[in-house]
């Protein structure tokens, strides 16, 4: 498999898991609407339970509108060809781990790797930025070499 296939399916596969979290958000924030909604009408202005669904469905709205942003942000970053060194967009392998430098997903796999979808706020991100294949860093007290980029 080349660099750009390898590449496209570590992209492909927190698509799949970004799409996921958008569904479920989708699913929690209709059915708090919709549970709001059978509740009936406001008995006053201080009704807690509508008041609690009407947040909770807020809240999974916003989860919805991120999951969105970040599928957007990903489908954006396939278009991009592998790199050489370590920047945004990039894969990484370590000795240790692997990254995607994309958005702050967290933990994904591709088929038995485990994968960690990280953002630029990240401490480990900046360790890791501008380095070449066989650069090592040490975050947390511990040392790491990069094996592979794409």
């Amino acid at each position: 498999m080349t660099r750009e296939e390898q590449r496209q399916q570590v992209i492909c596969s927190c698509i799949e898991q970004q799409e996921h979290i958008a569904s479920v958000a989708k699913q929690e924030m209709d059915s708090a609407q919709q549970q709001s909604n059978d509740y009936g009408a406001n008995v006053d202005r201080y009704d807690s339970y509508r008041t609690k669904m009407l947040r909770s469905r807020d809240m999974y709205a916003k989860q919805y509108s991120n999951a969105l942003a970040g599928i957007r942000h990903l489908q954006d970053l396939l278009r991009m060809p592998p790199f050489d060194n370590v920047e945004h967009g990039a894969v990484v392998i370590t000795d240790r781990q692997a990254f995607l430098l994309s958005i702050g997903a967290g933990k994904f796999m591709v088929g038995n790797k485990v994968f960690f979808a990280i953002s630029a706020q990240t401490p480990i991100y900046a360790a890791l930025k501008g380095k070449h294949v066989g650069d090592s860093i040490i975050f947390n007290g511990l040392s790491q070499t990069i094996k592979e980029i794409f």
